[in-house]
């Protein structure tokens, strides 16, 4: 009679390479490798795993509920699994690229992950022209929201504590925004749960290369997942005649086009192009759509 080894779960909090750390139910953190030569884990994932010496075998990875990805022509990078939501850290200075904002929010619009951007260093006199940059964002329903994390950061727990609260965020920035100010504002102990991590990868200079993820309360209902800058956000993952439906202000204008496989770049009739000459689509916008449409189409062979 075959004998089947009952496995644990477990919650992949960190990975570095082939070593995953996975969170057990009770908060117990275990070094684990998987099985095989593959190792497609990624922070957020629910694994069934068992104990061997004093390590782990990961057998499993259970299905996500989403994944948010980058994908240029030489590899896919994952950020995270099974996200609640998306926070896109933007400040007034250094400033934002927006292209690079646009490319989060529809790789997140793909994942069907709900995103918020904050505004940061609204104590900046620069807060008046990045808050211009970010109209056309509010006006197709993206939620902006200022911050000042560094001096007013009381409010900024204020604020963001009913919205993160039971939930797993990742939060997304440049380096420069303020995202560690963010994530040691709200997660206090986060060097010591770094800490950790450090001691069980038997290394301090790999933590911060890769994503981590923070538990904000005792009882680990409310995470913010920080994950490294990058410097390109390729997009390959989508097709280029998908791009108009993930990008909320061209999307509504698109139902206008005359022809249905309209590019919204040169053709007669196009609603896009309409909308944009009456101002309702920025050409900010408008510029970022061509050039991601146009890298998009350059990738099928």
């Amino acid at each position: 009679m075959s004998h089947t080894v009952a496995l644990d779960t477990g919650l992949v909090v960190a990975g570095h390479g082939r070593h995953y750390i996975v969170e057990t139910p009770d908060g117990e953190r275990i070094v684990c490798h998987p099985r095989g030569k593959k190792s497609d884990c990624v922070v957020g994932d629910r694994v069934r795993w068992q104990v061997t010496g004093d390590e782990g075998v990961i057998e499993h990875v259970d299905a996500r509920r989403n994944l948010l990805f980058r994908q240029d022509e030489w590899k896919t990078k994952s950020f995270a699994a099974n996200l609640d939501q998306l926070l896109v850290l933007v400040a007034a200075e250094p400033v934002f690229s927006e292209s690079q904002l646009a490319r989060a929010l529809i790789a997140a619009e793909s994942a069907g992950i709900p995103t918020r951007i904050i505004l940061n260093k609204s104590d900046l006199p620069q807060i008046a022209a990045a808050r211009e940059r970010l109209k056309p964002y509010s006006a197709m329903g993206a939620d902006v929201i200022e911050l000042a994390l560094k001096t007013r950061p009381q409010e900024a727990r204020d604020r963001l504590g009913p919205l993160l609260a039971d939930r797993a965020t990742l939060v997304l920035g440049p380096s420069g925004t303020g995202k560690s100010t963010l994530i040691n504002l709200l997660a206090p102990d986060a060097r010591a749960q770094v800490g950790d991590i450090s001691v069980a990868l038997n290394s301090g200079r790999h933590t911060t290369t890769s994503t981590q993820w923070y538990w904000l309360d005792s009882a680990r209902t409310t995470a913010l997942i920080d994950s490294p800058g990058f410097q390109e956000f390729g997009l390959r993952q989508i097709e280029a005649q998908q791009l108009a439906m993930l990008m909320p202000d061209i999307r509504a204008a698109a139902t206008d086009c005359k022809f249905y496989n309209c590019t919204h770049q040169h053709e007669p009739g196009c609603g896009v192009l309409a909308a944009l000459a009456r101002g309702e689509i920025s050409e900010s916008r408008h510029r970022i759509y061509g050039e991601i449409r146009e890298e998009l189409g350059r990738q099928r062979f």
